[in-house]
């Protein structure tokens, strides 16, 4: 494409690496919403949503991607401007959707102006992970049991809209990923009486919804991932081929050997 490259940086390593591998790329961070760029960003108000689509008009940005953790940012309606305030009704009904629904109507905000926005795997294709064992040992039969019953219940979820993430031993499943992430689901887990297990370790399956829109919010893990595996005493996890990032992954993969602990990609 002829034009500039918007990166809408939120908290996390995410958009760095974009940033780094773009380094013409226009980096804006919002009001409300932290992020390690907020240095070397052009800083906008969420409110003055107008302001923000005129500047990203005269860098001549005609695609943008979303990066990053993402918290919802209180607003101030008295301080809309008349773009944010014709489109507000709109985004306050999303919020009441869970996240993809919510993540779709910005989607469609900004694609409305004339930006195309594109996912993170599009700008760094080697985020994600081919189908095959990446670290550690490959799991056991009763391991790729429990494996079929997280996806099982990560599918029966997806119709409303909730979870990326699933735990489950011996068959018994010990958490599913919600609003708190998949950190908050493995301290739960790592908290979790060791008679649930059924005498199993246990995995942690991690995939994106079904019919999830991976321009923004897909599933990431990280050498932070690893280390919460391995502190909640389970044997591995498996993330999907191709629908999963794996940040800093030299790292990650080095962390899950250290770990004794298996990553593997599978088409789910």
């Amino acid at each position: 494409m002829s034009g500039k490259l918007a990166i809408l940086a939120c908290a996390g390593a995410l958009p760095v690496a974009i940033a780094r591998a773009n380094p013409d790329a226009m980096v804006i961070t919002l009001e409300g919403i932290p992020s390690e760029l907020e240095a070397q960003s052009e800083r906008h108000r969420l409110e003055q949503i107008g302001t923000l689509f005129s500047a990203m008009k005269e860098a001549g940005v005609d695609r943008m991607v979303f990066a990053g953790s993402l918290v919802r940012p209180a607003l101030d309606p008295s301080a809309f401007d008349a773009e944010m305030a014709a489109i507000a009704p709109r985004l306050m009904a999303a919020l009441q959707m869970g996240d993809d629904g919510l993540l779709r109507t910005v989607i469609d905000v900004f694609e409305e102006q004339g930006f195309s926005v594109i996912g993170a795997h599009q700008v760094l294709p080697a985020l994600t992970a081919d189908p095959g064992l990446h670290a550690g040992t490959a799991p056991d039969e009763a391991t790729q049991a429990d494996i079929s019953r997280a996806t099982q219940i990560l599918r029966g979820l997806a119709p409303l809209d909730l979870g990326q993430a699933c735990v489950v031993a011996g068959g018994q499943c010990l958490g599913i990923e919600t609003v708190q992430g998949t950190d908050a689901l493995l301290d739960f887990v790592a908290a979790t009486p060791p008679e649930f297990r059924r005498a199993h370790p246990g995995v942690l399956v991690k995939a994106a919804k079904v019919g999830q829109d991976l321009r923004i919010d897909m599933p990431t893990i990280g050498p932070r991932t690893i280390d919460a595996v391995a502190g909640a005493g389970l044997a591995g996890l498996v993330i999907e081929a191709g629908k999963v990032m794996i940040l800093d992954r030299d790292t990650t993969l080095q962390a899950a050997r250290d770990k004794g602990i298996f990553l593997v990609a599978s088409e789910l």
